[in-house]
C-alpha cells in the first residue's frame, strides 16, 4: 500500500482533495439552498435530497465541462503552438505531429511502447489521439449533463415565479445556460495563460512543471 501510494501520490492527492472539496460544496450549497427555500415560503431539504438535486448536479457539471475543455484545447494547441521560453511548450523546431520515429511508434516502437503504439492503420492512429479524444468526450458528456440539469433547476425556479419553463433547445441558448458556461471557459483559459507566460520567467526548484531554476528564459520545452 505504502508503494502505491508513493507511486501514485499525485492521483491520491489530487483524488481526495477532490472528494473533500464536492463533500464542502455539498454542505454549502444545501445550506444555500436550504436559505432560499425558507426565503420562498418552503420547506427545506435533506442533505441526501439535495446530493440528488439538479441544483447541486448543474454546479458541478459546468465546472466539469470547463475543465476538460481547458485540457482538450490545451493538448490540442500544444501540438502546433509554442510559447518560446515555456515549460509548458515544446521546442519550435518540434511543431507538428512529429515522425513515426519522434514519437516511437510504428516499427520505431520499443519493445516495452504500449501494444497499440507497436500497431499500424486505425489502432495506431486512434491510439495516437486517445488522450484528446477521451477529454474530449468527458467534456461533452459534462456540458450535456450541465445543460440537463440547469433546464431542471432552471424550470424549478419558473414555475416557482408562476411563469413558463424552457425547452432544453431554449435553455441552452438561454442566458442563464451561457453566463454559466462562459463565466468558467474565461478562467480556465485565463489560467493556462498565465501558467505559459509565468514559467517563462519564474520557477519552482524540484517541479517538472517549471524550467531548472539556473535556466535562461529563453529556454524552452525544458523541465527541472
Amino acid at each position: 500500500m505504502r508503494r502505491f501510494v508513493r507511486e501514485n501520490g499525485l492521483t491520491v492527492f489530487f483524488s481526495t482533495i477532490l472528494l473533500l472539496a464536492l463533500a464542502g460544496q455539498s454542505l454549502v450549497g444545501m445550506a444555500e439552498f436550504n436559505d432560499q427555500q425558507l426565503a420562498a415560503g418552503q420547506e427545506p431539504v435533506s442533505y441526501g435530497h439535495y446530493l440528488l438535486s439538479s441544483d447541486f448536479a448543474v454546479d458541478v457539471a459546468e465546472n466539469w465541462q470547463s475543465e476538460f475543455l481547458q485540457f482538450t484545447l490545451y493538448i490540442l494547441a500544444t501540438v502546433y503552438l509554442v510559447q518560446v521560453g515555456s515549460s509548458e511548450s515544446k521546442k519550435p523546431e518540434e511543431v507538428g505531429l512529429q515522425s513515426d520515429e519522434d514519437q516511437k511508434v510504428g516499427r520505431y516502437a520499443q519493445a516495452d511502447s504500449p501494444r497499440w503504439a507497436r500497431s499500424s492503420g486505425w489502432r495506431l492512429g486512434l491510439y495516437s489521439r486517445s488522450l484528446t479524444l477521451v477529454m474530449a468526450t468527458i467534456f461533452a458528456v459534462s456540458w450535456l449533463a450541465q445543460s440537463i440539469a440547469g433546464r431542471a433547476a432552471y424550470n424549478g425556479q419558473q414555475l416557482t415565479r408562476y411563469q413558463d419553463p424552457l425547452s432544453w433547445g431554449n435553455y441552452v441558448t438561454s442566458a442563464d445556460f451561457w453566463s454559466r458556461t462562459l463565466q468558467n471557459w474565461q478562467s480556465e483559459f485565463l489560467a493556462v495563460a498565465a501558467m505559459a507566460v509565468f514559467a517563462v520567467y519564474l520557477r519552482q526548484r524540484g517541479s517538472p512543471e517549471s524550467k531548472p531554476v539556473g535556466s535562461p528564459h529563453t529556454s524552452t520545452g525544458q523541465e527541472g
